[in-house]
């Protein structure tokens, strides 16, 4: 993707293997079984949009909280929803669609999902066209620069005249440009590294845990420094077609649960990293 595309990657099936084994050709396949295509209901009368399982929109790659490896969709977010798919007693599946589809609710709104997970900050305009759960992370916004940009801060960038980066769509775009940037769209975050490698920006602003992942390859933290972490209060939700308040409520449930029972913990720690220091 050049800078500034926005091409719609085309939406792609792939099945999250939770409830059965399966070989990695199974992993493209429509799930574990023959089921029934269409519409169905889970446990405690949630309707879904394809019996037998939970169908999950999102946008590939996302790390840590969605993406591929070994052949499998992955992340925070996909286990967080497979404790939901559990609790419902069906299996999650999951759509690689465009993350301009989950601010309209138009995934959602077509059928195509039962839900949307994709790191997603929930916002005052989000809420007019989807519902969300409760909050299931705490983001923060972070700076990553070049090392030979010099940059440490937007006010370097801003001063030195750089180029800024940022995903299209997101909140990382919209705070750059509330701080008077014009920056480089990307349409993924896969693009948005690809923009920093090349030199087509200077530096970028992204979800800080995204930024984590990222430096734990050393080709990346010896091209790159962490900046100013940007502090947005932006908290991150599942969100549901307006009205879906037996889903929603189902999700809420599997996130206390996880949090009360520990899961919660493990998985962060898994997938994210150090729990953050109480009262930090």
């Amino acid at each position: 993707m050049t800078a500034g595309g926005k091409r719609a990657p085309r939406a792609r099936t792939r099945t999250v293997v939770t409830a059965c084994a399966a070989s990695a050709a199974l992993l493209f396949a429509a799930g574990c079984g023959s089921g029934d295509d269409g519409p169905g209901e889970a446990k405690g009368g949630v309707p879904v949009v394809e019996k037998g399982k939970l169908t999950t929109c999102t946008h590939l790659p996302y790390p840590p909280f969605q993406f591929e490896r070994d052949g499998k969709i992955v992340g925070f977010d996909v286990a967080l929803i497979d404790l939901v798919a559990k609790d419902l007693g069906v299996e999650q599946k999951i759509l690689d669609t465009p993350f301009e589809n989950f601010k309209t609710g138009a995934s959602l709104n077509s059928g195509e999902c039962d839900l949307a997970a994709a790191g997603m900050t929930i916002t005052d305009e989000r809420k007019k066209n989807v519902d969300f759960s409760i909050p299931y992370f705490d983001a923060t916004q972070a700076l990553l620069a070049s090392k030979k940009s010099g940059a440490k801060s937007l006010a370097d960038i801003k001063a030195r005249k750089l180029k800024l980066g940022a995903q299209a769509e997101t909140t990382g775009e919209s705070y750059a440009k509330s701080q008077g940037f014009d920056p480089v769209a990307f349409e993924s975050s896969d693009a948005v590294l690809n923009g920093l490698r090349t030199g087509q920006v200077d530096a970028v602003v992204i979800d800080y845990p995204v930024v984590q992942g990222w430096l734990k390859d050393k080709a990346n933290a010896d091209a790159f420094v962490l900046g100013q972490n940007i502090e947005t209060g932006e908290q991150y939700g599942f969100s549901v077609k307006k009205g879906n308040d037996k889903l929603r409520a189902a999700i809420d449930k599997a996130i206390k649960d996880a949090k009360a029972d520990g899961t919660y913990n493990k998985l962060y720690e898994e997938w994210i990293g150090p729990l953050p220091k109480a009262g930090s």
